[in-house]
């Protein structure tokens, strides 16, 4: 699989192959205690030395899986940046669904690498101690994974149907909480409400299936392992009691032949375990192959953007077709036009949150996806239609990671005595905010405003337009706007639409 790492096999073959040798030991030095030979301090040696090693891969898987987690939850959250109506489904995958992958990582994979290689070693040992039982143990083996094969495409069937239903459940649930507002206006939170519990039940109902497939794919593995468990043992056992083998071989394959099926059993069992993982693993975004961030972000004060016919399609609609776009270094360019015309996915673009699926975009003649994002983001400042706050004071939410003077910027949008509250506010308040994160990043040479003013009333806008032309001073500068008063302050305007 794509999210597989080869050194982790690597490190889980290690383990496989110490774990062989563990069990073959202990299998050896427990046969000579009960036949009267060795010391039993050698049993306790060899059961201390398995514990450590099936300690240690613990400890390796759990801290792989947890460093996939995080990655996968940052690649989920980058490659979905920007793109509407997934919110939802990103906001699942991220919170809940991640978390399933644990068992596939920390549980499957080191198990199937197991079962691959102590079935082996058990064999090739039964050979030279009884060759018989060595041939029963070689063909009864694969009737384990072949049932459990059999038994996993349903499981696996049923699973990838319950984490749709999951991720579909808590993305309608996300935006009935986002718009409740305006349900209980409308008079159908009750409606909606309904909804979500028949969902729910629905989902709850698929769990349980899926749950029934599990729990018979136990029955059937542990009936398949104890049956051929029992093709050993009982010849073995017959041929002991009219002398065919000694004891201490008997003893051996008694003792190593669960040990061949055990591993098998358990891989099964972890398969179904790991399997909303893999269902998981399918639902998050692939890397989009961005290019390899080399270049050096220039002073964005003395270059040149160009929108080279770029063309962005969100699900079911075109945002942008062909669209070239020229600003010059320091130039206040204002973007005007109906709603949904694409004035804010051209700052979608230029942050880096879109990336267009034909054209580019330049800066300075060199194309926005070279550069490091990170490094990128530091040379912009932005101000969206809907600011996001974070708990904490406004304060806290001006600064954001920022060097610049919080409390003159707060002042300068009219926020000065908010500063240290952390009270609900209003949206006006909450749209200066955004201004003043925007006035205190100070090394920041492009800057990009989405309806600034959209949401204040006229007094609040004059001090508004003062902090802005401020802040543009000596800056280059996309506005989105539709107010006579915040045109006024750029050198042209685009029309859209």
């Amino acid at each position: 699989m794509r999210h597989v790492d080869r050194r982790y096999v690597v490190v889980l073959s290690a383990v496989a192959v110490l774990t062989a040798a563990v069990v073959l030991a202990q299998a050896e030095v427990l046969a000579s205690v009960l036949a009267g030979g060795w010391s039993p301090w050698w049993l306790v040696a060899v059961v201390v030395a398995r514990g450590s090693v099936l300690w240690g891969g613990r400890v390796v898987t759990r801290r792989h899986a947890a460093a996939v987690k995080a990655s996968l939850r940052k690649r989920a959250l980058r490659e979905s940046c920007g793109t509407p109506g997934r919110a939802g489904s990103v906001a699942t995958l991220v919170v809940k669904g991640v978390d399933a992958v644990e068992p596939y990582f920390a549980g499957y994979l080191p198990q199937l690498v197991v079962a691959a290689v102590v079935p082996v070693a058990v064999v090739a040992r039964l050979s030279f101690a009884d060759l018989t039982s060595a041939v029963v143990v070689l063909v009864t083996l694969p009737l384990v994974p072949v049932f459990a094969a059999l038994v996993g495409l349903r499981a696996r069937e049923r699973t990838r149907a319950q984490w749709a239903g999951s991720a579909v459940v808590g993305g309608h649930f996300l935006d009935v909480v986002r718009g409740l507002g305006t349900l209980q206006v409308f008079g159908r939170a009750a409606a909606q409400a309904a909804t979500v519990r028949a969902m729910a039940g629905a989902h709850a109902a698929a769990t349980m299936r899926t749950l029934r497939v599990a729990f018979l794919s136990a029955l059937v593995l542990e009936l398949v392992a104890t049956l051929s468990v029992a093709l050993v043992a009982v010849p073995v056992g017959l041929r002991l009691l009219h002398g065919g083998v000694t004891l201490p071989v008997a003893l051996l394959v008694l003792l190593l032949a669960p040990e061949a099926y055990l591993p098998l059993r358990a891989a099964g069992a972890q398969f179904h375990a790991s399997a909303e993982g893999l269902a998981v693993l399918e639902a998050v975004p692939a890397p989009t192959g961005r290019a390899v961030a080399t270049a050096r972000v220039p002073d964005v004060r003395t270059a040149e953007i160009v929108v080279d016919r770029a063309v962005v399609r969100y699900p079911g609609r075109a945002a942008l077709g062909a669209l070239s776009l020229r600003v010059g270094a320091g130039e206040r360019v204002g973007l005007v036009g109906p709603s949904g015309a694409g004035k804010s996915t051209v700052l979608a673009l230029l942050l880096g949150f879109v990336t267009p699926e034909e054209g580019r975009v330049l800066v300075d003649g060199v194309d926005l996806r070279e550069f490091d994002r990170e490094s990128w983001l530091r040379q912009v400042a932005w101000v969206p239609q809907r600011p996001t706050l974070f708990p904490g004071t406004v304060g806290e939410n001006i600064a954001l990671g920022s060097s610049g003077d919080v409390r003159a910027a707060a002042a300068e949008v009219g926020l000065a005595h908010l500063v240290d509250a952390g009270h609900p506010l209003s949206s006006g308040e909450r749209q200066r905010v955004a201004l003043a994160r925007a006035l205190v990043r100070d090394g920041a040479g492009l800057l990009l405003l989405d309806e600034p003013t959209s949401r204040l009333d006229g007094g609040t806008e004059e001090a508004v337009l003062r902090a802005t032309r401020r802040l543009a001073a000596g800056r280059t500068a996309l506005v989105v706007a539709h107010r006579p008063a915040v045109l006024g302050e750029v050198d042209r305007v685009v029309a859209f639409g």
